[in-house]
């Protein structure tokens, strides 16, 4: 019809079409600036951008991006109201509603996560990253027996699901169930030993039987992968402690200090010899030894 009316001499589209067509440029062009400046980690004009090609047209490439910018902010409330938003839009989309609950999580927000699981469970009762999303919503609240029952439905589903058993061995841990928490410990070893969460779990399931030597191992493997792990220093000062090796507890005392110099307000002198000792008596004597 266009070639036609040019042949004709007429003009080539109405006025309706010329502004879709300004419309669809200036659509496309926002969305390439958007996907340019999150690439770029400018993600204020990325939010700019999404929300003004959303002016134009909805579109749930451009709502996502728009969620992935605002997370990326720190804006977790408007991320999440923007992915119930998508979910609207596709509803039979079970991993927009995870990706809520995900973001629901890093805000603590135990209640809203559990309402988004429940949506996607409605949609797909066999999706196993559901149950452990609600199994980190129940640990959230302190129910450590709903979610125990969440995570072994989880890994009946998908028996490979390394983050299931990894959260089952902590609650396991933290219960006092060491031989429960062994199995997944075990497993975890066998399939992901260069993983630090791994290692950790190991070490402090090893200190909760009781096996102070295999724990030091556990953690000075950790920190021999990596020299900056607070939590390491941290529970193999513990049980240096506990050992009365006071030099070594003395020494990774002061390695937790130097990582976190928060702690340094509750210290008498700066690393004073003095300051440490009183610190780490203090302290090691009065932390749980799972760090749970």
């Amino acid at each position: 019809m266009g070639f036609w009316k040019m042949l004709l001499g007429g003009s080539t589209e109405t006025p309706e079409e010329e502004k879709k067509s300004v419309e669809a440029k200036q659509f496309d062009l926002l969305k390439y600036d958007g996907v340019k400046a999150m690439r770029m980690g400018q993600f204020d004009y990325a939010v700019k951008c999404f929300r003004e090609a959303l002016k134009i047209q909805e579109d749930l490439e451009v709502r996502d991006y728009l969620s992935q910018a605002l997370i990326h902010q720190g804006q977790l409330a408007e991320a999440v109201a923007e992915l119930k938003a998508l979910h609207q839009l596709a509803p039979d989309n079970v991993e927009v509603l995870l990706q809520a609950a995900h973001v629901a999580y890093m805000q603590e927000d135990y209640d809203e996560m559990d309402n988004l699981c429940q949506q996607a469970l409605a949609i797909d009762e066999t999706h196993s990253r559901v149950h452990y999303l609600i199994a980190q919503a129940c640990a959230g609240r302190g129910d450590v027996i709903g979610a125990i029952a969440r995570l072994t439905k989880a890994i009946v589903l998908e028996p490979d699901f390394a983050d299931a058993r990894l959260l089952r061995a902590q609650v396991l841990t933290k219960m006092g169930e060491v031989k429960g928490a062994k199995e997944d410990v075990d497993w975890l070893m066998a399939h992901n030993a260069d993983h630090e969460d791994v290692v950790l779990a190991a070490a402090r399931l090893a200190q909760a039987a009781g096996q102070s030597s295999e724990a030091l191992n556990l953690y000075d493997k950790l920190i021999d992968m990596n020299p900056f792990h607070l939590e390491a220093y941290h529970e193999r000062g513990r049980l240096r402690y506990d050992a009365g090796d006071k030099k070594g507890a003395e020494e990774d005392m002061q390695k937790v200090l130097e990582l976190n110099p928060n702690e340094l307000a509750d210290v008498s002198g700066d690393y004073s010899a003095e300051g440490v000792e009183q610190h780490m008596k203090r302290v090691y004597s009065a932390i749980n030894p799972f760090g749970l």
